[in-house]
């Protein structure tokens, strides 16, 4: 069922996306949230997604609207994989080990075990919907773990994407010709504390992870794309 998209520029797509929702307006919130939905169900990254919503929607609005496009989009692709692709997914992981300890972990914390693996980078965000699909957490944990877990990871790219100036930036870099120099001190201190904020959360989801999942260096890895 996982739409193939070897044959498109993603990065080219993606930003002519944003290039249109910039045009949008009013309604441009709401196609944003559309298309990350519909990215994260086929497994395009969505790391320019999300720093698109900082140029477009600003600190604030972009980080609401990111957490409400991915939250929804992962529990769309937990749907998927929970009812319309279990039986593909199911013969690669249900005999995994690994598999098998974060299944336990889930069915008897729920959404503590899901916000854990969220805020965890040993867990591919697209990969770990669709297996999550897989486990015995319910939708409702499975929904609340992966929002608060998603929150830091978002702040802070939205964060750095507000400070591209420009959809075109977001791509090659930072755009410093329009911020003086007091402006760009004032982003920076805030960059560094959500980041430090960020990789400081992280560490802890980490080790508790560990304590409750051992062996779980056996996860597979999704390739990214930015």
């Amino acid at each position: 069922m996982i739409f193939s998209i070897a044959y498109f520029d993603v990065k080219s797509l993606l930003l002519n996306i944003l290039r249109w929702i910039e045009e949008l307006r009013y309604w441009g919130p709401i196609i944003f949230i559309g298309i990350y939905i519909l990215a994260s169900v086929l497994f395009v990254p969505g790391t320019l997604l999300t720093l698109g919503a900082g140029v477009l929607f600003g600190i604030a609005f972009g980080s609401i609207y990111v957490s409400i496009a991915a939250t929804l989009g992962a529990t769309a692709a937990f749907l998927v994989g929970r009812y319309l692709t279990r039986n593909l997914v199911a013969e690669k992981f249900e005999k995994n080990s690994t598999f098998q300890a974060i299944n336990n972990a889930v069915a008897e914390e729920g959404w503590k075990i899901v916000s854990l693996i969220r805020l965890s980078p040993l867990f591919p965000f697209n990969l770990s919907n669709y297996l999550l699909g897989l486990t015995k957490v319910n939708l409702r944990d499975y929904f609340f773990g992966s929002w608060i877990g998603m929150i830091p990871g978002t702040i802070m790219y939205v964060y750095l994407g507000s400070l591209a100036g420009d959809i075109a930036s977001i791509a090659t870099g930072m755009n410093e010709r329009s911020k003086t120099p007091i402006e760009w001190t004032l982003y920076l201190i805030g960059l560094l504390a959500t980041v430090t904020v960020t990789i400081y959360v992280t560490k802890i989801a980490k080790r508790a992870l560990s304590s409750k999942l051992p062996g779980t260096t056996n996860i597979p890895k999704q390739n990214r794309e930015d």
